[in-house]
């Protein structure tokens, strides 16, 4: 019965070995590839740069208008737009625009770059029943993953700066847009389908044309759980570097400042909910047009 109480621990030694090795192999790899992948990634460090520029440097009435033209063009309500402009007011008045116009920066690329790579690997998905399988124990393992984790690799890989962040914040917020994508195509009517196939429509045709379209209102829904949690990450992601509303959360946490966490909490929250009410609203107007169509 020895080795029941020794279980635990007979294969400590293997177990460092194997850890050990596989320490130094991703070493070896970050120190003989790390400039090369750091490159890859210029062009999004660009975007990246220059779109928080924009948004940090333009005056702010002109940022308020087109914010809120854009919260006027997705819900169609009045009462959402008021409620976008009193939010914006309430964050220039307390002093924290600049760090939340570099996280609205950051939110937009990152959401931007989860519907690029996202709805094209949701479209695979909903196509091919064996690379759907391949998916699902990748994405369950993505969103269960503690954000914590993700920024390991990253900063091993690319060091500390915007651009690892960004990718940490990427990983964690695709899931909600891959699946959603795929379901929402899935859950296409059938009979739509054969009708299309009756008027002779490729593939192609059929996609873009057919599918994509009725599963806007799901995809809308995958790009609203996508902004939600791109926002969520923002103070974890402070941590190696990403500037914006997150920073001034960690330097609370550090240094016991109980106003600068609560204002700048309220600002995550306040600018979560407007890009939920937006998205909402988009998505719900979307989906009565789709059952005035087809109703």
């Amino acid at each position: 019965m020895d080795w029941l109480v020794e279980f635990p621990h007979m294969n400590d030694d293997s177990l460092r070995a194997l850890k050990k090795t596989i320490d130094e192999g991703f070493r070896g790899f970050t120190r003989s590839h790390g400039d090369t992948i750091e490159a890859l990634f210029s062009p999004l460090k660009f975007f990246l740069i220059h779109s928080e520029r924009i948004m940090v440097e333009a005056p702010w009435p002109i940022v308020t208008a087109v914010i809120l033209a854009i919260a006027w063009i997705g819900s169609r309500s009045w009462r959402i737009v008021l409620g976008c402009l009193v939010t914006l007011l309430a964050i220039g008045f307390f002093g924290m625009w600049e760090d939340t116009m570099r996280t609205i920066s950051m939110i937009f690329v990152c959401t931007l770059l989860a519907v690029v790579i996202g709805i094209p690997i949701g479209i695979l998905m909903s196509r091919s029943e064996r690379f759907r399988r391949v998916m699902n124990p990748i994405l369950d393992v993505m969103q269960t993953m503690p954000s914590f984790v993700y920024l390991i690799p990253v900063v091993m890989l690319l060091g500390i700066g915007k651009v690892p962040g960004l990718i940490a914040v990427v990983i964690y917020a695709i899931p909600p847009m891959i699946r959603l994508t795929d379901l929402g195509i899935r859950l296409v009517d059938k009979d739509v389908l054969e009708a299309a196939d009756a008027f002779g429509s490729s593939n192609w045709q059929k996609l873009t044309k057919v599918q994509l379209p009725l599963a806007l209102p799901t995809v809308m829904a995958g790009i609203n759980q996508t902004i939600m949690m791109a926002l969520a990450m923002v103070v974890v992601a402070s941590m190696i570097g990403v500037q914006g509303l997150g920073q001034p959360v960690l330097k609370a946490i550090a240094n016991q400042y109980f106003t600068l966490g609560l204002f700048n909490g309220f600002a995550i929250v306040g600018i979560a909910i407007m890009f939920d009410r937006v998205s909402q609203a988009y998505g719900k107007r979307l989906q009565q047009h789709r059952e005035v169509t087809h109703g």
